[in-house]
């Protein structure tokens, strides 16, 4: 009897997994909050140079740049009072006594701490640090993840993310701030890390894709309430603490969130384990067949798997062993590219000229067809090949705003919009193909090595941006190509489309073509292979809507 067989037994698609999804899913809403919360709170408003103490109050001339518009790094270095014309070149110099800025939509990191002009790269390095916490959580955590257990570690990130999210929005100084900037980056890694595993091992393989599918809409659905909140709460310390404050709830929720299974099993705690079956079989109405397994089944029909349990992975293993170097070299690759394209559009809303709130709503709403599209795809025509399509299109369209002018705002925007939906279902199909491809005894380990390439991405990227000062095409090429590139490595990536989850390193060596004969499905074999759409809860849970895997962030 296989996992999957087992949990088939005691109902793998009833109220208990529609619990489980909703108390791994609920959280999610608030993932976009703090991915993305850069956007509202390191606006940056018109501003100018303030006049020196001894001006007079009469009006200040500044000087105009090409574009018309009074420059805002400048001013005339003339005496105070002094008359000059509207047209007079004079000598300018910075802004020797600060800026006024705009405030009237509120204020932000920018205003409080002056990141404009030549300080405007620390506006970047903000969100940089933030990304860098979420990519020292991904090595640290899934090692500790694979160690310790899925749920402590996803209780532990909860607790810390509200702490440090919370001690941010009081933070005195601007690396004050980045610091628990950093740790709220660390501890997201562990939310998304251990919700994306809970949600694939808690459920059977043929709804892998509808649960996945499920926790990613709760990030799409967070990033309409993230504009929302940012224009309501126009003061930047109050936002920041209103996104932190509600995961010390979602911290003793948490508790209600069992262990995995299959952690367990290969943990040595088949008792417990045994435990927890028996319970779900009572909460999904099937307590008779819960009543027939017992601790002897378990071990004898779970014997391949606590074997396992003897075997140690490491980091190390992902690049040592040919089947997982390729699978990581690849996915690496992919991840990579997703986070670097990824949040090149989603931190560059401002640049498009329109409404900042209106267009992050749109930005978060072309998720949700991008989402359902994907789940139509990844399962009929596969994971790779969905991937693949997703990243290519991105690429495209990103190196397609190269020949677009600037005065062409809502062409551009239209592009931006496509590429970040091909993006988000890339994120989400990532998610869950990642979880599928690598097996157990690693899974959170590789899980949490590749998802570190698309945190160096999200760093990258900001850094990128900022060579559009040399010229404005050089970012869009390099995001294009690298997107491109992504793209074209999914498709050396094996198919996991209706396969069991790998349990050891010779399952995945069994994918390979060269390991077993080609065998003809029946027609039967093949309707299996189908997800269904409709129905996905055979107990009195209310039904759930297929959708498409997680974010951000995540994911996310």
């Amino acid at each position: 009897m296989t996992f999957s067989k087992l949990m088939d037994n005691v109902n793998s698609k009833g109220p208990f997994q529609f619990l489980v999804t909703v108390l791994l899913g609920i959280p999610i809403l608030g993932m976009a909050n703090h991915n993305l919360l850069q956007i509202f709170t390191a606006a940056t408003p018109t501003h100018h140079c303030r006049p020196p103490p001894n001006a007079s109050a009469g009006p200040w001339l500044l000087p105009t740049g090409p574009n018309g518009k009074p420059e805002p790094c400048l001013r005339f270095a003339y005496p105070p009072n002094a008359s000059l014309p509207n047209d007079t070149q004079g000598a300018t110099e910075p802004c020797l006594d600060g800026w006024v800025y705009n405030i009237s939509t509120g204020n932000s990191i920018v205003t409080e701490w002056d990141l404009v002009c030549d300080s405007n790269k620390l506006k970047e390095m903000a969100q940089s640090v933030f990304m860098a916490g979420i990519l020292i959580g991904g090595i640290v955590l899934g090692d500790l993840s694979d160690r310790f257990g899925r749920k402590p570690i996803l209780s532990c990130s909860y607790l810390m993310l509200a702490a440090s999210g919370s001690g941010a929005a009081f933070s005195p100084t601007l690396p004050t701030y980045m610091a628990l900037r950093f740790l709220c980056g660390f501890s997201i890694s562990g939310v998304s890390l251990s919700t994306v595993i809970l949600n694939v091992e808690w459920v059977s393989t043929r709804m892998r894709a509808i649960t996945s599918a499920t926790i990613g809409y709760f990030y799409t659905f967070g990033q309409f309430i993230l504009p929302g909140l940012a224009y309501g709460i126009p003061q930047w310390r109050w936002l920041q603490l209103t996104v932190s404050i509600p995961y010390f709830a979602f911290f003793l929720l948490s508790w209600w969130v069992p262990e995995s299974i299959r952690w367990m099993v290969l943990s040595g705690k088949s008792s417990k384990a045994l435990k927890i079956l028996q319970w779900v079989a009572i909460f999904n109405g099937k307590k008779e067949e819960g009543e027939k397994l017992s601790l002897e089944d378990l071990r004898l029909n779970l014997q391949k798997e606590m074997s396992l349990a003897k075997a140690k992975y490491s980091v190390a293993d992902l690049f040592r062993i040919p089947i997982l170097r390729r699978v990581t070299f690849c996915l690496s690759l992919a991840w990579f590219a997703t986070g670097f394209a990824y949040y090149s559009l989603a931190m560059g809303v401002e640049e498009f000229g329109f409404n900042l709130y209106l267009l992050q709503l749109v930005f978060g709403g072309v998720d949700i067809p991008a989402k359902f599209i994907t789940i139509l795809s990844i399962s009929y025509l596969g994971r790779h090949i969905t991937e693949a399509t997703t990243l290519l299109l991105a690429g495209g369209s990103i190196l397609a705003l190269i020949f677009v002018p600037s005065d062409l705002q809502t062409l551009r925007t239209v592009l931006a919009v496509f590429g970040k939906g091909c993006l988000s279902s890339s994120f989400a199909c990532l998610f869950l193909y990642t979880s599928e491809l690598y097996p157990t005894v690693i899974r959170q380990t590789g899980m949490g090595v590749t998802n570190l390439l698309t945190r160096v991405g999200s760093m990258t990227a900001p850094l990128v941006r900022i060579t559009g000062e040399m010229h404005p095409f050089i970012p869009n090429v390099i995001f294009g190509t690298t997107a491109l590139l992504g793209g074209s490595a999914a498709f050396f990536l094996p198919e996991t489309l209706n396969r069991p989850l790998p349990e050891t390193i010779q399952d995945m060596e069994n994918w390979s073509p060269r390991a077993k004969e080609p065998k003809l499905e029946s027609d039967t074999e093949k309707a299996t292979q189908r997800i269904p759409l409709a129905a996905l809860w055979t107990g009195p849970a209310p039904q759930l809507r297929a959708a498409e895997t997680p974010f951000p962030a995540s994911r996310d």
